[in-house]
């Protein structure tokens, strides 16, 4: 049933059906969504709307007694239930497959002119922290398998689970994971303001389409501070993401001194996700690969210390590397052992010395019965086997 009823008899619990103004004037990026919190409230009294129209059938009325709801959180425990990747993957294949139709929807309203609500985006961080806290390896490896046509969104789902991972690497609070996870989901916001054909272009960028790429940061970071419930930590890393240690990134230039911690993980994030996916203009590199290439931009581009914990928290063999062991077989690496980042569990499935197909058999090489070891990253690209990420993935699809 809908009612129309005051600003000023609004309680946390009804459903908001429909303001009385249009969207360019109320503060939300949506008009029909359940109040959760008083700061939604308190932002319409603000705004100046004097009515809306709430729907008693999705949610409480006036008369009614409404207890007040917390907003949202992300679940963090000290002591986390861990499980193996091939029990999470199912679900964070669902995650990716709502975080991706939800960043697209905020991408879309944010080109519309419409501000964001940090709570609701907090929400999609929580789902997406509760697979990372489960087992990290899963959603992380999933969100790198994006389809081409759709990177700019999943590239913001993928450093969203990245910067949670690293945050809890590097023991931060639960309130640093959450905002860490915040930035990650909207590092990129301010590229709804390119033209996708600029995105996505396969070949060389002009002088203009790159300057136009480079102002990205400043637009989101605008975007940001002009919405409701957007967290400093959170503006930061929009707009420093692309710094450099040595002072020759941009927007500003900054130098080591000057970067916070927040968006040196960034950084580091938004890099690796870069580098490791598939574009409409060239193929991802070798997760392994890309951490090796990274390595060598400590010295100058990236933050070493930061670096080291960001490899402990994926892995020196990341999930889906394609290894030769010293027994001449290769294997997909399926899952690390944090207890030794050498010694990850991988699936054998080919041998090197008959050229042949092997039944796949998933092996731990931290075992004490394990006489193998891995001696060698290899390229799949040179291999050619056509169903190489079904096997760490176990065919889970997501998109």
């Amino acid at each position: 049933m809908l009612r129309q009823i005051p600003v000023s008899q609004l309680r946390i619990g009804m459903y908001l059906h429909k303001l009385d103004v249009t969207w360019i004037n109320h503060p939300f990026w949506r008009s029909a969504f359940r109040i959760t919190v008083q700061s939604e409230i308190d932002d319409l009294l603000s705004s100046g709307v004097t009515e809306v129209t709430i729907d008693t059938k999705k949610g409480s009325d006036v008369e009614r007694e409404v207890r007040p709801v917390p907003p949202p959180t992300i679940p963090v425990p000290r002591a986390p239930r861990k499980v193996e990747i091939t029990e999470e993957l199912e679900q964070a294949a669902r995650i990716c497959t709502k975080a991706k139709r939800e960043v697209e929807f905020m991408f879309h309203e944010a080109r519309m002119g419409k501000a964001l609500d940090g709570n609701q985006a907090m929400a999609l961080v929580s789902e997406i922290s509760s697979s990372v806290t489960r087992n990290p390896s899963a959603l992380i490896s999933l969100a790198r398998l994006k389809n081409k046509d759709d990177y700019t969104y999943m590239h913001s789902v993928a450093v969203c689970g990245l910067m949670i991972a690293l945050a809890m690497q590097l023991d931060m609070s639960e309130e640093d994971v959450r905002y860490c996870g915040m930035a990650g989901l909207l590092h990129d916001i301010g590229k709804m303001d390119i033209p996708m054909s600029v995105i996505n272009k396969p070949g060389s960028l002009t002088d203009d389409e790159f300057e136009a790429i480079k102002r990205h940061p400043e637009i989101g970071h605008a975007l940001l501070s002009a919405s409701a419930n957007i967290h400093p930590i959170v503006l930061d890393v929009c707009l420093h993401h692309h710094e450099k240690i040595d002072g020759t990134g941009y927007p500003h230039q900054l130098n080591a001194d000057k970067i916070s911690l927040y968006a040196r993980m960034g950084a580091i994030c938004d890099v690796y996700d870069a580098i490791t996916s598939d574009r409409v203009y060239r193929n991802g590199w070798h997760p392994a690969d890309a951490l090796r290439k990274m390595t060598e931009w400590t010295s100058d581009h990236l933050d070493a210390k930061i670096f080291q914990a960001f490899v402990k928290s994926l892995g020196i063999y990341p999930i889906g590397s394609l290894v030769r062991l010293e027994s001449g077989r290769l294997a997909v690496v399926v899952d690390k052992n944090q207890s030794s980042l050498l010694k990850p569990k991988v699936k054998v499935f080919f041998s090197t010395k008959s050229n042949v197909r092997l039944l796949p058999e998933v092996i731990d090489l931290s075992q004490p019965g394990s006489k193998d070891k891995v001696v060698a990253i290899e390229d799949p690209a040179d291999w050619n086997f056509p169903d190489f990420n079904q096997l760490w993935s176990d065919g889970v699809p997501y998109l």
